[in-house]
């Protein structure tokens, strides 16, 4: 991708890992478990065989960090000495991980020299050794790599199947993740599924055995898929869960219902899914518990990806690394006042950020890392652009938004709403929490945001969207 890119673009790049780490952190609590019927809740409980914390990602996404690490820095994967650093990473990592794949072990023990040539050997003589070496491992973590070569679809398949071949000797491994990298690329670009097309990237006598199984994935459930720790069945019930899906929430949830190896599919699911919906796709609810190692939370996922698509630069502004967003171009941005029907919510512009003495945060623009004072997990950060052709999630971020404030509310903290200058999305957001939280009207909700907040000035795109919202996904006023 163009370090220059579009909004939208930007917003499926970014989704791309915290789709990966989501999908993971959701799978987790149910990994080995039995397949669950459509109408079974699954949650982001934690638990598991290995006692993950609720919102905790496994060893799917821990391995996929190096790797975004790299592609962060403007790295690339055509390089022996970062591969062989890559790999140290991973070794590091696995002395105290609480889970390591059995065949990626297995290859890390005969790692004297962290080296991409020892690294090579090892998964030869692990495949050897066994007769097969088609594990799930190498697609899990797969995802950072397209990330780095948006703009180089060659380069891309060539990268896949050289990181995969670190761990994973066995042909579909690798074809495994030339078809998934490319397809996470495609769906950032083009913000559609792809999978079909990228058949032409495989050697000739392997493309007609895939398309085969692309068809049975389509016209099969994920839980028809028992032998998901396989690459190609996982990729089948990751596919499946896609193509069946009615967006990102409901695509990761179906990979997590196939059961068995839950996680691991619902993270390859949730990687091309971020690719295609986007982080603003991805709920408040989930990513404020998302964390693991080494010691992230998915606001570092969002800065790691922003960087790696744009070959390891941070935009004009110093975005997402600089220590604060001050505006400087846009006037006054010191407004904060008090919610007109909830005093414990206060709203305002990004100045209000100083100042404001609260317990939680819901920003509507981008922050600095240095401007939040409160834990991180009562931060977040919602991707709401202020031009009505911009939003590909708008209904589902204002919906997100107003129930993160009822949500931080419910658990007592007081909490401040703000934008850059407190004139649009504040106020709409402000007003959507009333009709949809407060029982308030929205009409006289817009009124009373608007008179108590003098910067106020909603645009009609914002109002319809609130409109929207509570037409299609109303929720009962909630009493305190």
């Amino acid at each position: 991708m163009a370090k220059k890119s579009s909004s939208a673009q930007m917003d499926r790049a970014v989704g791309v890992l915290l789709g990966l780490a989501s999908g993971d952190a959701l799978g987790a609590g149910y990994e080995f478990g039995p397949a669950l019927d459509d109408d079974v809740a699954v949650t982001m409980k934690g638990g598991g065989p290995f006692g993950f914390e609720p919102g905790e990602w496994t060893d799917d996404t821990s391995m996929a960090i190096p790797l975004a690490q790299a592609a962060a820095r403007g790295e690339r994967f055509d390089d022996p000495e970062i591969l062989g650093r890559v790999v140290a990473e991973w070794l590091d990592w696995a002395r105290d991980a609480k889970d390591v794949g059995a065949q990626t072990r297995a290859a890390f023990r005969r790692i004297d020299e962290p080296t991409e040539e020892q690294a090579r050997a090892a998964a030869r003589a692990v495949h050897e050794a066994a007769g097969r070496s088609a594990g799930n491992g190498s697609l899990m973590r797969t995802a950072p790599v397209a990330l780095a070569y948006l703009d180089d679809e060659k380069g891309l398949a060539a990268a896949a199947r050289r990181v995969s071949d670190l761990t994973h000797f066995e042909q579909d491994a690798g074809d495994a993740c030339v078809l998934w990298c490319l397809a996470i690329r495609h769906a950032v670009l083009e913000g559609e599924y792809d999978l079909r097309t990228q058949l032409t990237w495989l050697p000739e006598d392997r493309r007609a055995v895939w398309g085969q199984r692309i068809d049975e994935a389509e016209a099969k459930e994920p839980r028809d898929f028992h032998h998901n720790g396989w690459v190609v069945e996982a990729l089948q019930g990751a596919w499946s869960g896609l193509v069946h899906g009615g967006g990102f929430v409901d695509s990761v949830e179906r990979a997590v219902r196939g059961g068995h190896d839950t996680d691991t599919v619902a993270a390859i699911a949730g990687s091309l899914a971020g690719a295609r919906w986007g982080a603003s796709a991805v709920p408040a609810r989930w990513r404020r518990v998302l964390h693991g190692w080494p010691r992230l939370r998915a606001r570092d996922l969002v800065a790691l990806a922003a960087l790696a698509a744009r070959g390891g630069q941070p935009d004009s502004h110093g975005w997402p690394t600089a220590e604060r967003m001050d505006y400087p171009d846009w006037g006054d941005v010191s407004a904060l006042v008090q919610h007109p029907h909830d005093d414990g919510v206060w709203i305002g512009a990004v100045g209000s950020l100083d100042v404001a003495d609260v317990d939680a945060v819901v920003s509507l623009c981008r922050v600095g890392t240095g401007q939040i004072r409160v834990d991180p997990a009562d931060h977040v950060e919602m991707w709401l652009i202020d031009r009505p052709d911009s939003n590909e999630n708008l209904e589902l971020v204002l919906a997100d938004a107003a129930d993160a404030i009822a949500a931080f509310r419910a658990e007592g903290k007081r909490v401040l709403l703000h934008c850059v200058q407190a004139q649009s999305r504040t106020p709409s957001v402000a007003a959507l929490y009333s009709a949809r939280h407060l029982g308030v009207p929205l009409e006289s909700a817009f009124r009373d945001v608007e008179a108590v907040l003098p910067t106020a000035m909603p645009k009609p795109f914002l109002r319809s969207a609130a409109e929207r919202v509570l037409l299609t996904n109303p929720r009962a006023a909630q009493a305190r």
